[in-house]
């Protein structure tokens, strides 16, 4: 597994993406409306800033309300997700997903609650 991007809730994306675009010189490297988002990728080295913008109620929204932008998650790319989710399973980690589901630009993923993972929602990615 390797670090593949950090999952960052903001009221909107598109202003912050040209934000970070000014300030650290990054590129969008894909933009799309998902599951009731617009989300947008900007490339950071090896990894991404994967932008959330609420556009229905839902998740993100939900976090914006109770904690305000920031970060949300964190996400490590994995070649087989399902073994990924078995290891955890294995460490008696609590899955938010218990099967992969499809995700942001096409990729697989599946979520680990925080409780178990010291307060941070990870995300399993596989592309």
């Amino acid at each position: 597994m390797h670090f593949d991007h950090a999952g960052i809730a903001t009221e909107d994306a598109r202003e912050l993406a040209e934000l970070y675009s000014e300030l650290f010189g990054l590129e969008i490297a894909h933009e799309e409306e998902f599951d009731g988002m617009r989300v947008v990728f900007l490339e950071v080295g090896e990894g991404y800033f994967e932008l959330l913008e609420p556009l229905e109620e839902g998740t993100i929204s939900r976090y914006l309300e109770d904690n305000g932008a920031g970060i949300h998650h964190l996400a490590l790319a994995t070649d087989d997700i399902d073994a990924a989710l078995e290891t955890a399973r294995d460490h008696d980690v609590t899955l938010i997903d218990e099967e992969p589901r499809g995700g942001a630009w096409g990729h697989t993923v599946a979520f680990l609650h925080p409780k178990d993972t010291g307060g941070i929602l990870i995300e399993f990615v596989e592309h």
